[in-house]
């Protein structure tokens, strides 16, 4: 078994384990079934609202040149789930690439190939130079979407 499903199956065990004990603490009779009828839901994390669904080529189907590319090598970052903005967003304020309408298109391109902050560099076998051109000129265009409240 690899190592998420233990561990997947040692959450639900604990949980359960729980749940019984809960159940015997308020006196009620505690058997297989009952314990077997116990919801294994797991706990949201406290004052953490739940990651938005991802942002995929299918889910802005009208997306073309620079907007496509950006959804198909920056969004997973970049993205209101990504780790540089979306979790950091979770605890602050921090504008999305998208939203923003102060980003000329050589700032984006410098950002990317050299890296940034926590950001690697972006090798041309990755990201072509064509492929940054068009992503930088989106995003100097913007914005594009609304910044997140």
């Amino acid at each position: 078994m690899r190592r998420p499903a233990i561990l997947a199956a040692l959450g639900a065990a604990a949980l359960a384990g729980g749940a019984t004990i809960a159940l015997a603490q308020a006196g009620q009779d505690v058997d297989d079934e009952t314990v077997a009828a116990q919801p294994q839901v797991a706990e949201q994390p406290q004052g953490r609202p739940p990651a938005p669904a991802p942002i995929t080529l299918s889910t802005r189907p009208g997306a073309t040149g620079g907007e496509a590319l950006f959804i198909d090598k920056c969004i997973m970052c970049h993205g209101p789930d990504g780790m540089g903005t979306g979790l950091l967003g979770r605890d602050r304020p921090v504008a999305l690439l998208e939203a923003r309408d102060n980003l000329p298109a050589q700032f984006v391109i410098v950002a990317a190939r050299q890296g940034i902050g926590n950001m690697p560099a972006i090798p041309r076998g990755e990201v072509s130079d064509e492929e940054l051109q068009a992503i930088a000129d989106y995003l100097a265009a913007g914005p594009h979407v609304e910044q997140p409240s």
